[in-house]
């Protein structure tokens, strides 16, 4: 992954992060009576998820070209 694509990904990074930071507040909050979760909560849960789901989405690609 070139240095180039990590920069044009912060931004997504960063939408990902408060769009899960909403989601969580507006349904799943409600509907499962858990506690809120602020943006520094929902940043590291994102990146948790990225580091996860990145090497298993590259890996995918890889396999479909090779």
């Amino acid at each position: 992954m070139g240095y180039f694509r990590i920069l044009a990904a912060i931004p997504g990074f960063f939408l990902s992060a408060f769009l899960l930071m909403l989601i969580w507040g507006w349904l799943i909050t409600p509907e499962f009576g858990l506690a809120t979760i602020s943006y520094v909560h929902s940043m590291l849960i994102t990146i948790v998820l990225w580091i996860t789901v990145a090497p298993l989405a590259a890996g995918g690609r890889w396999h479909h070209h090779h």
